[in-house]
């Protein structure tokens, strides 16, 4: 089982799109095993953003993601990052696919509701960020044994 980290940005936040993001991943058979909402502060989004330093959407990246609380969660499951990826559709949502979380909520890839780790290596660093082991839970659902061969 792999686990992967989500962040609902603050236009998500703004809209009141929280709970259909969680659903959606949800529904795909994802598990929560970590839940919180979080005021982000500078330090941590330049943390968080370390690889963007110096670029020049930098600055504005992290005054929007410190602009208000914002929900962040770590799913688990079968390729967990692929199949959130897949979920929430292409960076700029118009060249996401409908179906998708930015394909059919989305109109502006500067405002595009959701992140998702890329690769096992930064779900690894980025959940090492947003939460302390004790706050990531393991079980198992009644449905699991229908998800998960």
């Amino acid at each position: 089982m792999e686990r992967t980290l989500i962040l609902v940005k603050p236009d998500a936040m703004q809209r009141g799109l929280a709970g259909e993001i969680l659903r959606r991943l949800e529904a795909r058979g994802l598990r929560i095993v970590g839940l919180k909402l979080l005021q982000v502060d500078r330090a941590l989004a330049e943390r968080h953003y370390a690889e963007h330093a110096g670029k020049p959407f930098y600055e504005g990246l992290i005054a929007y993601i410190t602009t208000c609380p914002i929900v962040i969660a770590v799913f688990e499951g079968t390729d967990a990052v692929e199949a959130v990826r897949t979920t929430m559709g292409k960076t700029n949502p118009r060249d996401a696919a409908p179906g998708t979380i930015r394909g059919d909520l989305g109109l502006e890839v500067g405002r595009n509701l959701i992140h998702g780790s890329d690769s096992l290596a930064s779900a690894a660093r980025e959940i090492d960020l947003f939460f302390q082991p004790a706050e990531l839970l393991s079980y198992q659902r009644a449905i699991d044994p229908w998800l998960f061969e």
